[in-house]
């Protein structure tokens, strides 16, 4: 057990790629956030050139690889939050892109910016902030007000706790279902021949990891839903 809390910290712990300064004060720049970058580049690269030269009639390969790709994602995330919701729906997809991509990048040998909370905090504050700002947008401010009174006026502090407990729950769902998917499967190292971890870490990966991203996007949807309402 001691070997597996010692790689459990090891796994948590957030590494500095490098420092600069601005203004005199020092800025560390964590492994979380180097790898995000590259995600982004990715998925930018990805993105450019897979919308090349885009025709309406005898489309390329290439752009009909594309036009599956988004309207696959784009119409799962429409039913998730439904007409009324669809202006959102470019965000949560990219989020959805973010979240598959960041829990399988293991599978390359970087680490997942899922394993560093501050991601996963930022990530949960980001969809409360959409939540709540959609509610104020579609109802008024003084309606969205009116909404921590109902349906009576003595559920109101719990109402407005559960503005907080939101962001709290998707942060720790996110974070809490990577990091005992690593410790699975040190667990399973130390009690099975090596060809199970490595099919077992495939399915931690890949299928639980793009699992992770689509219910931290659809709980998000969920919430927007209730809020829209």
């Amino acid at each position: 057990m001691g070997d597996i809390a010692g790689e459990l910290i090891k796994e948590l712990e957030v590494e500095t790629v490098f420092s600069f300064k601005i203004a005199g004060y020092k800025i560390d720049v964590a492994e979380s956030v180097v790898v995000t970058w590259i995600i982004m580049a990715v998925l930018i690269l990805a993105a450019i050139i897979l919308t090349r030269n885009l025709k309406v009639h005898n489309i390329s390969k290439r752009q009909a690889v594309a036009e599956v790709i988004v309207t696959k994602l784009t119409g799962m995330v429409e039913n998730m939050i439904g007409p009324a919701g669809k202006s959102f729906v470019p965000y949560l997809t990219t989020v959805l892109l973010y979240i598959g991509v960041s829990n399988i990048i293991g599978l390359f040998g970087l680490k997942s910016p899922t394993k560093d909370l501050n991601v996963t905090i930022a990530l949960s504050l980001m969809s409360i902030i959409i939540i709540e700002g959609a509610g104020i947008y579609h109802k008024g401010f003084f309606k969205w007000l009116h909404g921590f009174t109902e349906p009576v006026v003595v559920v109101t502090p719990i109402n407005i706790l559960e503005v907080f407990t939101r962001p709290l729950s998707l942060c720790m769902r996110l974070f809490g279902n990577v990091l005992g998917a690593f410790v699975i499967m040190e667990l399973l190292k130390m009690v099975v021949p090596i060809f199970i971890p490595a099919v077992f870490s495939c399915y931690f990966d890949l299928f639980d990891g793009l699992l992770q991203a689509y219910v931290f996007v659809f709980l998000t949807s969920l919430y927007i839903g209730e809020a829209i309402e």
